[in-house]
């Protein structure tokens, strides 16, 4: 006799293919339900997924035996999965029916919930970011100005690759004045990040973005007469000024109206009544070498250019010229406000300047070990097989390349940290990986008796310091005849994920 709930009919005795009785119903009925109630919206979208829910209900109720308290296994596998280890009971609080995502097999994920997932978590790779270095750097340099000095913090590309919303922030709680950006989608995205600071472009930007400056009160740097007056006409036809600051070339030959000629420059600008001159400024190109000559070239060509601007009644407003090597080494030109730039990042920025301020990195690179092997002697390791196995040590992979600011030029010049203890870099660097050897016969750096034994999992250092073990992006600099701060730029502003502390 059939067990089942009537359905409303007697006398079959055979179900036809696909007969479904009323009491299948309800507890198909009840078990989507449930689905609901747990998961809020989740939905299942049809029977062969609800059959596969049903399969996974199974595997479901013997992960959570395995986590009950009468389980004696539980402490080790709750250890297991404190290591990031998945279950079929995680991945269900990924699923939801309000995705943007398309179904996989008519299962739909939660975007919000997979959002959720940290950037540090998707790839063992990241960069981190140390906001306390930057606002001490900040105080270290402002101890060396005068007490009415102003400071513009200079936050371009991407802050030199540290998160330029995130540093400016933080610079200005440090007593930071303006902020500085080199194009004005940067300056849009302190604006949009609620940043309420001046904000100054060192660059002319297109005509066609005149109305974004406007918008976002952005100050533009100026130097041609076609820019000022489509900026000026512009700002005056809806009833606003036109701030600005002049750019004066005194040597540099980059960008700027000569020194020589800013005087009949302002002039053919200054009939118009919208134009703001807020500041004037140089840059040095040489405050970070050893020889003075040029710099003091500079120097009084632009003290020339401001004489001759207030002989003619021309305010010049803030007057700014120290870069960070000039506002270590030259006090004589601080002037009304200097520009901090690599400096703010821990960055010194020429031998000279060693001993003359304290400066902290705020930059260090991390991965971690995704494969450890022993290679056979003589076996050769990355492209070109470069560098051939001595037979006595363990290669390991770290999943990170030149792609993520590791430059392919340091390719067997470089270390990796470890346990406090700095192993070569080994092989080419390549596009997502690099590997370093761990020599077998060596003993570990504090004194015991046990060789180093790499495993999948362990952290190392790219970049940073652990005790006397020190890898920094100035030594690397050094090593590829560049300056720290494309060194820097290259890790912050690749695909590395960014962690602030």
């Amino acid at each position: 006799m059939d067990k089942e709930l009537p359905n409303g009919f007697t006398g079959f005795s055979k179900k036809k293919p696909g007969f479904e009785s009323a009491a299948e119903a309800l507890r198909k009925s009840k078990a989507r339900s449930d689905i609901q109630t747990d998961h809020g919206s989740m939905q299942v979208p049809n029977d062969s997924a609800f059959a596969a829910w049903q399969a996974d209900r199974k595997v479901i109720e013997k992960d959570q035996h395995l986590f009950s308290s009468n389980n004696p296994n539980a402490q080790a596998a709750s250890s297991f999965r404190g290591k990031g280890a998945f279950f079929p009971s995680d991945m269900r609080s990924y699923l939801s029916h309000r995705s943007d995502l398309a179904p996989v097999n008519g299962i739909a994920f939660s975007d919000e919930r997979l959002n959720d997932i940290k950037q540090m978590d998707r790839r063992h790779a990241w960069v981190e970011i140390d906001l306390n270095a930057i606002h001490q750097n900040m105080l270290s340099t402002k101890a060396m100005l005068h007490p009415n000095c102003k400071v513009l913090a200079v936050v371009k590309a991407d802050a030199y690759g540290h998160g330029a919303v995130q540093v400016a922030k933080t610079v200005l709680r440090s007593g930071a004045d303006y902020l500085g950006v080199a194009s004005v989608d940067e300056g849009i995205e302190l604006r949009k990040a609620g940043i309420g600071a001046p904000i100054l472009i060192f660059s002319e930007p297109p005509c066609a973005s005149i109305p974004l400056l406007l918008a976002y009160n952005i100050m533009p740097s100026i130097f041609t007469v076609e820019f000022a007056v489509q900026y000026g006409e512009a700002a005056d036809s809806v009833g606003l000024r036109a701030p600005y600051h002049l750019k004066v070339n005194t040597g540099m030959n980059r960008i700027g109206v000569r020194f020589d000629e800013v005087v009949d420059f302002l002039k053919r600008i200054s009939f118009h009544r919208a134009l703001d001159l807020i500041g004037t400024y140089t840059h040095f190109a040489t405050a970070d070498t050893s020889e003075a000559m040029e710099f003091r070239i500079q120097q009084n060509h632009f003290n020339e250019a401001l004489d001759k601007m207030r002989d003619v009644g021309i305010d010049p407003g803030i007057i700014h010229a120290a870069n960070s090597a000039a506002i270590i080494r030259y006090p004589e030109t601080h002037y009304d406000m200097v520009r901090l730039g690599m400096s703010l990042y821990g960055f010194y920025p020429c031998p000279e300047t060693y001993g003359l301020i304290d400066l902290v990195p705020a930059m260090s690179v991390h991965a971690k070990i995704t494969q450890v092997k022993s290679v056979p002697v003589g076996e050769g390791v990355s492209y070109g097989l470069l560098h051939r196995s001595g037979g006595f040590a363990k290669i390991c992979t770290v999943p990170i390349g030149y792609a993520d600011g590791l430059r392919r030029g340091l390719s067997g010049r470089t270390d990796f940290i470890m346990n406090g203890t700095q192993f070569p870099q080994v092989g080419t660097i390549c596009m997502d990986y690099s590997m370093f050897e761990v020599d077998q016969r060596s003993r570990r750096s504090t004194g015991g008796s046990g060789k180093y034994d790499p495993q999948v999992g362990d952290e190392v250092m790219i970049v940073g310091a652990d005790g006397n073990a020190v890898v920094s992006i100035e030594e690397m600099a050094d090593t590829l005849y560049t300056v720290p701060h494309e060194i820097a730029v290259g890790f912050g502003c690749s695909r590395l994920a960014r962690i602030y502390k």
